[in-house]
């Protein structure tokens, strides 16, 4: 690895000697500014950033090509107000100013909230929005959500181009994208991808493959018909973390190079197929209406053994584990109407939509067996590992530490084969109903060329039902709720290029939680927990390609709780803090992108929250040295979080810095070569974990050798 490593870096060397001469002076391209264009994106009404009153991050295809993201864990390393969590190794997990969700995802403004890894390979533009918003995006989006925005077929044009790149690790990647204008009045664009997983850790590997073909019409001079399908499958080794120290309460070192699982017991799958029609008519110069329809079926298998558990000397662990299947099926269909009308000197920008979800969601847990346990009595006092046990929850078999780790035998020397026993009984099945009628209603209101207002709400209609397949007799629980949540906003704009604004936002989470898996006959008699987000801010555009913004937010988060006589409330999360964005063009040939943010965030009283770092700071740069020849580098710094709520004792994650780089030669019009380097100075870092055993241990430093070919 190391000797391709310096092979690379020496490479990159050569060819940077031999291509650089003096740049001409180009128009600078603006992207970023405005959330849509022509685009079905997170506000639906195409506002530029500067009149949002909420904190919004855009990252575009050239920023995700320049810095060589690869998911959407790359992005959120960038951007601040935002982290990662571990997600169990297995799908995308963030924490929005403190608030951890694997479902606050939407792709073209439409959930998106199976857990998985999600590709970047058809990728438009990544919208970060921080702070509840349930208005346009419905239940949940508690502390934000991030929006994926795809490519789409471009008319009267056609092009093509392949990316492919290879890193120090041994994976590899090709991306393929092609545009192919078919009559005066239609195109398709054609995109495919392959990835090959590796990194530093033992046994890890993958494939993802995605295809993606949309077909665009313009049916006449005011409809355009866009028509898509996806294609998903992904395998994975799944990786939990090394444990903790019993005596630091950080991850112990010792145990950097462990991986506590084994090939073919620790592994996810991903299928999946994602249908999308949207029909756009403008029905005038100030109107347009749009019908959206999106059918997408999923089929998600995990599997896996972690540490629970580990001696003081760290000899020995308690190993757990679990097999996870999820089958879903989701229907969405959007209308949306967006209108401007002129009342004398105040302009309203009035978008009014109606959204109908079908969800259905079949999901069942087996809990691992050991067969050294099989037949008899099993650690605490648990059920054998035969066919019929019912609790196997917490039952454990000890192992020595080793690399590899060895779970063909037992501590004892005892000889051991993991299986989950499909033929027994489930720990939990349930089959879940989700149906939501929502009807929204937002007014953006100029009242002059200062002031603009924002109102609205949404009145959503839900009808939610669990049912526990376990055993034949099962109980079926069953939560109507007529939910509103409101928005308020106003912006003042002293000048054209500054806005202050304050924002007063709510969303809701249902009882089952964001992967409907559960709900008891007490939770369904009482309302959603609501999450409340008051935020003030500034944003300015210190010239028209360089934006900074500072942001001040207060939120809560209060959980209804039965009582016995109709429910109590209680606030089990408060996060305040704020957050800086500078980012854009400085000047002809220098981009940069700096972000900082610090909270504070408790479950009550004194007691801290987890996964929330004391600070973050990132910064990248970016210099074009000549046409043919420009660098790139960035550092992010994530201060000490906790692992779990509660004291030190719960787990702690250290501070740490890391640096990457990247270098880019363009060889032709039709060719450029990139180096991307990952943690540039092979810092020993933790970025994120589960629990107190299972944190994640930071890749090394990695070179990535990519060219891209258009044609």
């Amino acid at each position: 690895m190391q000797k391709l490593l310096y092979g690379i870096l020496i490479s990159a060397g050569l060819i940077s000697s031999s291509l650089l001469f003096a740049q001409d002076t180009e128009e600078l391209e603006v992207k970023g500014k405005v959330l849509q264009s022509d685009q079905v994106t997170a506000f639906k009404t195409p506002v530029p950033v500067l009149n949002v009153p909420q904190s919004v991050s855009i990252i575009t295809d050239d920023e995700i090509m320049m810095k060589g993201y690869r998911e959407l864990g790359d992005i959120v390393r960038y951007t601040p107000g935002v982290n990662t969590t571990q997600g169990e190794g297995h799908r995308d997990a963030i924490v929005f100013r403190g608030v951890r969700s694997t479902a606050n995802f939407y792709l073209d403004g439409t959930r998106d909230d199976v857990q998985y890894y999600r590709s970047l390979y058809n990728i438009e533009q990544v919208e970060v929005i921080k702070g509840a918003n349930a208005l346009l995006f419905g239940r949940d989006a508690r502390g934000g959500l991030i929006n994926r925005v795809t490519k789409k077929p471009v008319v009267g044009e056609s092009f093509r181009s392949i990316n492919a790149g290879m890193d120090s690790f041994g994976a590899y990647d090709i991306a393929f994208d092609s545009n192919m204008d078919i009559s005066d009045d239609s195109a398709i664009r054609l995109m495919l991808h392959s990835d090959t997983l590796e990194n530093h850790r033992d046994h890890f590997d993958g494939d993802r493959v995605g295809a993606n073909i949309v077909y665009r019409t313009e049916m006449d001079a005011d409809s355009t018909l866009d028509l898509s399908y996806e294609l998903v499958d992904h395998e994975r080794f799944i990786d939990r973390g090394i444990p903790t120290s019993l005596t630091s309460y950080y991850p112990d070192s010792r145990f950097d190079d462990v991986v506590f699982g084994s090939p073919g017991i620790n592994l996810q799958t991903t299928e999946a197929d994602i249908f999308k029609a949207k029909f756009t008519r403008e029905l005038s110069d100030t109107s347009r209406i749009i019908f959206s329809l999106t059918a997408n079926d999923f089929e998600k298998m995990y599997k896996n053994l972690y540490v629970s558990s580990i001696n003081a000397a760290g000899t020995t662990i308690d190993a757990d584990g679990y097999q996870d299947d999820t089958e879903r099926e989701s229907t969405i269909f959007n209308i949306d109407w967006v209108n401007e009308i002129e009342m004398g000197d105040t302009t309203h920008t009035i978008l009014a939509g109606l959204e109908i979800l079908d969800t259905e969601n079949k999901n069942q847990r087996y809990y691992k067996c050991f067969s050294s346990h099989d037949g008899t009595a099993a650690l605490d006092n648990n059920a054998d590992c035969v066919a019929g046990a019912t609790n196997r929850k917490g039952q454990k078999e000890t192992f020595t530490v080793s690399r590899p780790m060895d779970f063909t035998k037992n501590s004892d020397g005892v000889a051991n084969t993991t299986h989950y026993d499909q033929a027994g009984t489930f720990y939990a099945r349930t089959e879940t109903d989700v149906e939501i009628t929502s009807i929204s209603l937002q007014d953006q209101i100029n009242l002059n060329e200062s002031i603009l207002l924002t109102v609205g709400g949404r009145f959503d209609q839900m009808e939610l039902t669990v049912r526990d397949t376990r055993t034949t007799s099962g109980g079926t629980t069953i939560n109507d709720r007529d939910i509103f949540s409101p928005r308020a906003g106003i912006t003042y704009k002293p000048q054209e290029n500054v806005s202050l604004y304050a924002a007063y936002s709510e969303s809701y989470y249902p009882k089952a939680g964001e992967q409907y898996k559960k709900q008891s006959d007490a939770q369904a008699i009482t309302d959603p927990d609501t999450f409340e987000n008051t935020e003030i801010g500034l944003k300015m555009e210190i010239n028209p390609n360089l934006v900074f913004t500072a942001n001040y937010f207060d939120s809560e988060n209060v959980v209804s709780l039965p009582d016995g006589q109709g429910e109590a409330e209680t606030v089990n999360l408060s996060v305040d803090g704020f957050e800086l964005e500078l980012k854009g063009q400085i000047n002809e040939k220098l981009y940069a992108a700096f972000g900082y943010s610090d909270y504070d965030g408790e479950t009550s009283p004194g007691t801290p929250a987890k996964e929330i770092p004391e600070s973050t700071t990132t910064g990248w740069i970016n210099y074009d040295v000549s046409d043919s020849f420009g660098y790139g580098l960035g550092f992010t710094r994530q201060g000490e979080s906790q692992i779990k709520d509660g004291a030190a004792s719960g787990g702690l994650l250290p501070s740490y810095t890391r640096w990457d780089a990247a270098m880019y030669w363009t060889l032709s019009n039709d060719t450029s070569v990139q180096l991307n380097i990952e943690n540039l100075t092979n810092t020993d870092y933790y970025p994120h974990a589960h629990s107190t055993h299972q944190a994640s241990v930071g890749e090394d430093i990695n070179a990535r050798l990519s060219i891209n070919y258009s044609f």
